[in-house]
């Protein structure tokens, strides 16, 4: 999740404040997503529509294995783990 710590204040006519409501609806988002995203693409940003496409082309993946980020963090660790418990091969101890 991306954090935000800049405030901005816009003003827009009542038409653009219905569009935008409308839009944030259609989404199921909130009207500042609407508009972070109209940024993005305007300014050549990665828009949300980019943003699932790589999520979808991810999930077509085949023959790979698709963890959470908790459990692919947990697995890297219990690797590094089992690395150290081997200690250094016998080439590397020389």
């Amino acid at each position: 999740m991306r954090m935000y710590s800049e405030r901005l204040q816009i003003l827009v006519s009542k038409e653009q404040r219905r569009r935008l409501e409308r839009e944030a609806k259609r989404r199921g988002s909130s009207v500042a997503s609407v508009i972070r995203d109209a940024v993005e693409v305007e300014l050549g940003g990665i828009s949300r529509e980019r943003r699932l496409g790589a999520v979808a082309a991810i999930s077509r993946l085949h023959g790979a294995p698709h963890l959470p980020p908790e459990e692919l963090a947990a697995e890297i660790d219990r690797s590094h783990a089992e690395e150290i418990e081997g200690g250094l091969s016998p080439a590397r101890r020389r």
